[in-house]
């Protein structure tokens, strides 16, 4: 449970590495914690949005696991049938991340209100996420600057820049 919170409590800049550190580790989770419920339920939950991707987060939000079957909230019967016309292959890749057959059955269930708060839920958090990008950014000084400036990989310049920015920002917040 102590990774669970470290998970929710860790900032935008280190979610993405967190998630990756996370799911190679579920299986392990898993046999450590037994059969807990809320934790295969935690697992489940972080399964489907690592199996379902992107493209259908916005189209589905996972929000319960009862007796092995996976409960999914879908927008309408349009993404309901087309889900479940694909949940074999859903079943297979969610039971592979985990390492084991936690979920023997996927319930596609229309729920338009969970989505459209599921979706305005990604909206704030992308413009949250953007916002704290800014203010890291704005928080770099000089010198910071211009040891970034000797990195050659832009993508890796940014992830320091922002990585050093956040901690400035941070501490300024603490002080």
């Amino acid at each position: 449970m102590r990774i669970l919170k470290q998970i929710k409590s860790a900032g935008p800049f280190s979610a993405i590495r967190n998630m990756d550190d996370l799911i190679r580790t579920l299986p392990k989770l898993l046999r450590a914690a037994g059969e807990t419920e809320e934790v295969l339920e935690a697992a489940a939950l972080a399964a489907w949005k690592r199996v379902a991707g992107e493209g259908l987060r916005a189209q589905t939000v996972p929000f319960r696991l009862y007796r092995k079957t996976l409960i999914v909230a879908v927008a309408d019967i349009t993404w309901q049938k087309q889900l479940e016309a694909m949940s074999g292959q859903l079943l297979f890749s969610l039971n592979s991340l985990l390492g084991q057959a936690i979920i023997t059955y996927i319930e596609f269930r229309i729920d338009p209100k969970t989505v459209n708060k599921e979706r305005a839920a990604i909206k704030t958090e992308e413009i949250n996420h953007v916002e704290q990008e800014r203010r890291a950014l704005r928080r770099v000084s000089g010198e910071i600057s211009v040891a970034a400036d000797q990195i050659h990989d832009e993508d890796l310049r940014r992830r320091f820049l922002l990585a050093a920015g956040s901690c400035i920002d941070r501490r300024e917040r603490v002080e």
